[in-house]
């Protein structure tokens, strides 16, 4: 050490001993005896607890030390020495035996992610880049958007085929501006009288047979007709009428064949195919 000393005065720094014909140690420019530096300075083999002596490889990973031979693998004690490994909880794993036990695994094949792999994920799911597909096309979802539905993922074109809503009269899908009619969807422009095929989206109608008609088609093809007008009787909007034998009035047109007066709500008589209040009946039998 670029120093002089008497012979009797060159000892362990730790225990006095003399080093004079002996193997010793340098730390921090004092000398030490072997036996006095391992005790001191050597580190503990996290595998077998014993001091890694100067004698020893110390192979070390995060503060902890091993010897060589001691240096394995905490499940199947292959050696790690020059190999790579992984850590979990405090020990050490050989590659494959992390992977088998703690490496995270794609929900579409099963298998586990190697280092460098690429990985898809999406909320708490993981795939590889190959395994992140449509579930009906099987194409690669890569950055293209995507829709999941009951844990299947699903393209924006298999999905729109396969759940969006179709109108029942063209079968195409309803993308915006739809009517709803007996729990059934239809486009605004699908959405038309049976028999004329004016739309009915925002207009009166009814149904007949389950199809839906105009007010005046279904009046036309459908309702009684008025004895006094023959103008249909709808009952669309809430008109009232009346009803006598087979014969039917709209409120309005119910009035005296005679006087013109209105009968709803009175007694009258028939004359043949008219009607008669009884104040004209008696005019007619004096």
């Amino acid at each position: 050490m670029s120093k002089d000393w008497h012979s009797g005065h060159f000892c362990c720094w730790q225990c006095d001993e003399s080093l004079t014909g002996q193997r010793y140690v340098l730390r921090d420019e004092h000398p030490y005896c072997i036996k006095c530096y391992e005790s001191v300075f050597a580190n503990g083999c996290e595998e077998c607890n014993k001091i890694i002596g100067i004698d020893s490889k110390d192979l070390s990973y995060k503060d902890k030390h091993w010897h060589e031979a001691c240096f394995l693998c905490n499940r199947c004690r292959v050696s790690l020495v020059d190999k790579q490994f992984g850590s979990k909880v405090d020990k050490i794993y050989c590659g494959n035996c992390y992977d088998a036990q703690f490496a995270s695994r794609c929900d579409g094949c099963g298998e586990i992610f190697r280092a460098g792999t690429k990985k898809m994920e999406y909320k708490t799911r993981q795939w590889h880049e190959k395994c992140f597909c449509c579930v009906v096309c099987k194409n690669p979802i890569g950055t293209k958007s995507f829709i999941p539905r009951e844990q299947e993922i699903y393209c924006a074109a298999c999905y729109e085929d396969k759940f969006a809503t179709r109108c029942v009269k063209c079968n195409k899908i309803i993308t915006s501006g739809g009517v709803t009619y007996k729990n059934e969807p239809w486009h605004r422009d699908c959405f038309t009288c049976s028999n004329c095929n004016n739309s009915l989206a925002g207009q009166r109608f009814t149904s007949r047979d389950d199809k839906p008609y105009c007010a005046d088609c279904f009046g036309e093809l459908f309702a009684k007709r008025c004895t006094a007008c023959s103008k249909p009787i709808t009952g669309i909007g809430g008109t009232r009428f009346i009803s006598f034998e087979d014969r039917h009035w709209h409120n309005d047109c119910f009035i005296c064949a005679g006087c013109k007066t209105s009968l709803v709500g009175r007694g009258f008589i028939t004359d043949g195919e008219d009607i008669i209040c009884p104040d004209c009946a008696k005019m007619k039998l004096m």
